[in-house]
């Protein structure tokens, strides 16, 4: 009988994955540390945009209020949801996603959330500055996802639209009609 693990552990170190027979036995497609990284950007990125809409949860008062309570719960609903597939897609790809605190505040694109209560027209424009970030994370890696893996890229695209949804949405909340 032929040893397949020798063969099994050739055909991986090909490819560049380090599998063991107990973890990746399915096989299968493989992130590269590219592909990894750039899904790992983003993961970042969207468990930030949960953390800091809880944050503006908590503390946003004003005019309008229930109205932007509600609109973050969305947002910070959507954006766990969305985190936990991204993770959930490199650990398909055998790659390991890493949603830490001090990895999120040490690798996000999202610029600091402010302490204290926040009014709701700073908040809508907080959020709106913060949902830009992490759509731009998204742009940059699109194309080099796209390239390695187009089903990693269609998680990125439906991402992408409703994010860019939710930044029209709460964007619109601060402006006033064009030509007026």
């Amino acid at each position: 009988m032929a040893d397949t693990s020798k063969t099994t552990k050739t055909t991986a170190a090909k490819r560049g994955a380090k599998t063991t027979r107990r973890q990746n036995a399915e096989k299968g497609f493989t992130a590269s540390a590219t592909l990894a990284g750039n899904l790992q950007s983003v993961l970042v990125d969207l468990l930030e945009l949960a953390l800091q809409g809880k944050q503006a949860h908590w503390n946003v008062v004003g005019r309008n209020f229930r109205d932007t309570h509600r609109q973050l719960d969305e947002i910070i609903d959507d954006a766990r949801a969305f985190s936990d597939t991204v993770a959930e897609r490199m650990r398909a790809l055998h790659a390991v996603p890493d949603g830490r605190s001090d990895t999120i505040a040490e690798t996000t694109s999202l610029p600091e959330f402010p302490a204290g209560e926040v009014s709701t027209s700073d908040t809508v424009d907080l959020i709106t500055e913060r949902l830009e970030a992490a759509i731009s994370t998204m742009r940059e890696v699109h194309d080099a996802v796209d390239e390695e893996d187009p089903t990693s890229a269609d998680i990125l695209h439906a991402v992408i639209e409703r994010l860019e949804q939710f930044a029209w949405m709460v964007s619109a909340e601060n402006r006033t009609p064009a030509g007026r």
